[in-house]
């Protein structure tokens, strides 16, 4: 009789590895509470640390704490919730397809919400028509891939993705040439990643929170599905079905951060590898809620960085991400190597 499958015996060494202990996890915890706060008080309103700390106690200036409130503590739950959904993705999608190049993005979610997005914003749309554009794009895109893809497992799936990513690519050139010029600047932030259009914070924040708990319940079978094919049928595992869970779970993460704030790129690539290196374990019980802190801290580094560092311009987050995500990359292969 085949075991069950959630025996960790059959597991592979690196997922049953207890160094990555519920202390890494509160260390983790503690940064990015200290990164939350660093990016609420210090922005480009010329306000400094005493001045935003006195405003939120109540005893400073009101527009300033107006500042805090309103403008920076939604782009900051913006921030983390869209780097948690990134990077939650990017695990889910490497423990599917056993690939340590897979992202978010490979699905050709982000494709379909950008022809969306862009056709709104070509049509002159208000921003919520845009976003609800974006949505539509996306879902358009997943249901395209699964029913190509269906029938043909995990190798099928990944390069119907791909391709249709590719002409997804391929058709936002196409817009961005056709486009008006009083558009294109807006066009080309959002395709760079811009937390502007996180209108409603609170969405991506509560769908990170809820994934998070999500992944730390699947994290057995995950573990067993991150093994391989072999692996996961010798233990009963149902693997077309939590195949074609985490094909939409993945999607659906996905939709809802590229609707939030465009095309942030490094996020879900790099951050289930460093994760993976410093808590050295492949235990999805620790390496979700690690990757959900470490995209979240990342993404609103990067956004503290792009509202900072040409004050008073505001730059694309998303290009700083890949300014930052391409040469850590670099590092954590070269760490992995060694």
């Amino acid at each position: 009789m085949a075991a069950p499958a959630h025996d960790t015996t059959l597991l592979p060494r690196a997922a049953r590895s207890e160094r990555g202990s519920p202390k890494g996890l509160a260390v983790l915890a503690i940064m990015a509470a200290a990164v939350f706060c660093v990016s609420l008080l210090v922005g480009s309103s010329g306000t400094g640390l005493r001045g935003s700390l006195a405003a939120l106690m109540g005893s400073g200036d009101e527009a300033t704490r107006t500042v805090l409130l309103a403008v920076r503590l939604p782009r900051v739950l913006a921030a983390f919730g869209v780097g948690s959904l990134l990077a939650l993705a990017g695990v889910l999608l490497q423990a599917l397809f056993r690939n340590p190049l897979a992202d978010p993005y490979v699905l050709g979610v982000s494709g379909g919400a950008a022809v969306g997005a862009l056709l709104a914003m070509m049509a002159g749309a208000a921003a919520l028509a845009v976003q609800s554009a974006a949505l539509g794009g996306a879902l358009v895109a997943v249901v395209a891939v699964y029913l190509l893809a269906r029938s043909g497992g995990t190798p099928r799936l990944l390069l119907t993705g791909v391709v249709l990513a590719s002409a997804c690519g391929a058709l936002i050139s196409v817009l961005l040439s056709l486009a008006d010029t009083s558009h294109v600047r807006g066009m080309v932030f959002w395709l760079a990643g811009d937390l502007e259009w996180a209108m409603t914070p609170w969405a991506s924040a509560g769908a990170a929170l809820f994934a998070v708990v999500a992944a730390v319940l699947v994290a057995r079978p995950l573990n067993v599905l991150a093994a391989g094919e072999l692996r996961a049928r010798s233990v009963g595992l149902a693997l077309e079905a939590w195949r074609t869970v985490l094909f939409i779970g993945c999607a659906a993460l996905t939709a809802i951060a590229v609707v939030s704030a465009g095309t942030v790129g490094f996020v879900g690539l790099i951050t289930p590898h460093a994760v993976r290196l410093a808590f050295r374990t492949s235990d999805h019980r620790i390496v979700a809620p690690a990757a959900a802190l470490c995209g979240g801290m990342l993404l609103a580094l990067a956004d503290l960085v792009a509202r900072t560092i040409a004050s008073p311009r505001q730059l694309p987050v998303g290009a700083i991400m890949a300014l930052v995500g391409a040469p850590l990359f670099v590092v954590i292969l070269r760490s992995r190597g060694r």
